[in-house]
């Protein structure tokens, strides 16, 4: 027997076999060629719900938490003071490193290390948990407090840290919501940046150890640099 005639009698016989099944039970949705099936986005965050991509360690990653609609805003003293409260507990632990953040008033953002994906989700959940306890204590709340999943995006190549790095230190820029007198945001780690053109670390006086774990892998200590120093002007 040829293989076509083999291919031909493999047809006839689940075609008999499909006779007896009867008609084949369906769930009211399709697949669409291409497209991975997942739940939709959520309409408070707008992070979709599909499977995420692999995380290698050589790589930061730019992270964006936002809370849930109707909160007060994050950048006021005491909300600030509970946020670093949970950076400083929550910055290095079990593979997952916060080199940087940004509090806008209302999300945050991150520059982060993390060995793995597994490592990166338990890290950002585990910094959420902090949060969210001294936020909710702080106003006096109970129940949810981001909305939905955090939004991640994995920084490849020097280039791409830098523009996270620059967006992150001076996300107030796109905001709007600080003094031009002051070109460095108080509600950012950037006091403890040592990549600024016009800055040192020492031109800083800081009460407080930072609430960030230093950064380990070579795109965020040597490779950024490769593109320039950060202005905090412009």
């Amino acid at each position: 027997m040829t293989r076509r005639t083999k291919k031909a009698a493999r047809k006839v016989r689940k075609k008999a076999r499909a006779s007896h099944l009867g008609p084949q039970l369906t769930f009211g949705f399709q697949r669409r060629e291409g497209h991975r099936v997942g739940r939709p986005p959520s309409p408070d965050s707008g992070v979709s719900h599909l499977k995420r991509e692999a995380l290698a360690s050589r790589f930061p990653v730019h992270v964006v938490l936002k809370l849930k609609e109707g909160l007060p805003s994050l950048r006021t003293r005491k909300p600030f003071k509970a946020l670093r409260m949970a950076f400083r507990a929550g910055c290095d632990r079990n593979g997952f490193r916060l080199n940087h953040y940004s509090v806008q008033g209302n999300h945050l953002h991150f520059i982060v290390e993390a060995k793995d994906r597994t490592a990166l989700s338990r890290g950002v959940q585990g910094l959420s948990v902090r949060i969210a306890r001294g936020l909710n204590k702080l106003w006096g709340r109970t129940g949810k407090l981001f909305a939905d999943r955090y939004f991640d995006r994995i920084l490849r190549t020097p280039r791409e840290v830098k523009n996270a790095l620059q967006y992150v230190l001076k996300n107030t820029d796109h905001h709007k919501s600080h003094s031009t007198a002051d070109p460095i945001d108080i509600f950012c780690s950037g006091m403890f940046f040592d990549g600024w053109r016009e800055h040192r670390l020492e031109d800083f006086s800081v009460s407080e150890p930072p609430p960030l774990a230093p950064a380990r892998t070579w795109l965020q200590r040597v490779g950024w640099r490769r593109h320039g120093l950060i202005s905090v002007r412009g």
